[in-house]
């Protein structure tokens, strides 16, 4: 080969070589956005064109990605919770980027939430005051391409006034465990990706039959004088103490000398056992036991209802449909429980620890958390079958 061409040959297979390992490294980038690569110039840069280079933003440690989300989310979920309170619909859209599956189902979720908060009021005849969240964030990872990943803890107050005494203000609290995506877009985040167990879940199809007859019922109401007695008022305080979502110390925590049975499906029977237990004084036995773990009358909802109904600790005030059954809850009094059947199986309990201003029974429970919140709140479906029992201190 005359040796002209070989040497052309020969610089022409070293440049496409240096061009490969130029590109060699990966590139990451979204596969919904149009990419625009920028050829390198063939020319010699100049120093003061490499100090002109922009540098990548410093990696934040984890506790200042931490720092920096927890006060990002915070921001995002009291916006939320005014456009809730307000119903806003469009302000609730706003945080969320529905232009993806999992972003448009994550702001359905809140919408029919909303709603469903809203219609609730109105059967119940109340106004919703406030709703305010503390966050405890758990953890933080970066995803790359402005994504972020994040676990928290969150619970949510909610005030609330009956229209005909609007200074008389009750207040219960909602705990929840967040898995949340946000997203950069523009100068701020959206929601791309929610996922938490829904206290609401079982509600999405609140009855309207006799509306307006259970609310003129509920107004009639007043709060009847009643004073605990010491194993009762002790029940009561175990309950606010180790709901999960207590005060000071207690928040986003339960007794450490018990199992979490929410792994297994659920805590609500193994919590509703410990207030009798531990508060109000009940005392163990061979069906009704816990030691290293519990009996299944202790951490069944629906073993432990008929515990407490066959071994005479309890008796049935009244069970039915919402409609069958919301006149006759006025009997509950704290220290007592709620059975929620659904399907012909008890799924639930938990454990009435206050009265409203109209006495309206208040419950107490573990999953999702709750702390003296109306008995009837995400219950409210027709196919819901509510067992209220008299406990016997």
């Amino acid at each position: 080969m005359n040796s002209k061409i070989w040497a052309l040959l020969t610089l022409l297979w070293v440049g496409a070589s240096s061009v490969s390992q130029l590109y060699a490294e990966p590139i990451n980038y979204s596969e919904d956005l149009p990419i625009e690569i920028e050829l390198p110039s063939l020319k010699e840069e100049t120093p003061e064109e490499e100090e002109a280079t922009p540098q990548a933003p410093p990696t934040l440690s984890e506790e200042e990605l931490t720092a920096k989300f927890k006060d990002l989310l915070e921001g995002i979920i009291t916006k939320r919770n005014a456009y809730m309170l307000d119903a806003n619909v469009e302000g609730l859209k706003s945080l969320y980027n529905t232009s993806i599956k999992t972003g448009l189902y994550a702001f359905e979720n809140e919408e029919i939430k909303s709603e469903y908060l809203h219609k609730w009021a109105d059967k119940q005849g109340v106004t919703f005051q406030d709703i305010h969240s503390t966050l405890h964030m758990r953890k933080v990872r970066d995803r790359g391409d402005g994504l972020y990943g994040m676990t928290c803890n969150i619970s949510t107050e909610f005030s609330y006034s009956y229209n005909d005494d609007p200074d008389n203000i009750t207040h219960f609290r909602l705990g929840t465990s967040h898995y949340i995506h946000l997203k950069e877009h523009g100068e701020n985040y959206l929601i791309v990706k929610e996922w938490y167990t829904d206290p609401f879940a079982d509600s999405l199809d609140i009855t309207e039959e006799k509306s307006a007859e259970m609310k003129s019922y509920i107004a009639d109401h007043k709060a009847p004088e009643y004073t605990p007695d010491e194993r009762t008022q002790n029940a009561i305080d175990y309950a606010h103490k180790y709901c999960g979502i207590g005060d000071g110390e207690h928040l986003f925590k339960y007794n450490k000398n018990y199992l979490n049975c929410n792994p297994r499906g659920g805590d609500c029977a193994n919590f509703a056992s410990q207030i009798l237990h531990e508060g109000g004084k009940f005392k163990k036995n061979n069906t009704w036991n816990y030691t290293n773990d519990g009996t299944k009358a202790w951490v069944n909802a629906q073993a432990l209802k008929n515990y407490l109904v066959n071994s005479g600790r309890g008796s049935c005030i009244a069970k039915g449909s919402y409609k069958e059954v919301y006149k006759a809850a006025y009997q509950l009094r704290p220290g007592d429980i709620v059975a929620y059947e659904k399907k012909g199986r008890i799924t639930h309990v938990s454990t009435v620890t206050g009265l409203d201003s109209k006495g309206y029974p208040l419950v107490t429970c573990h999953n999702t958390d709750r702390l003296l919140v109306p008995y009837d709140l995400g219950w409210s479906n027709k196919s819901i079958t509510f067992h209220l029992i008299d406990v016997h201190y």
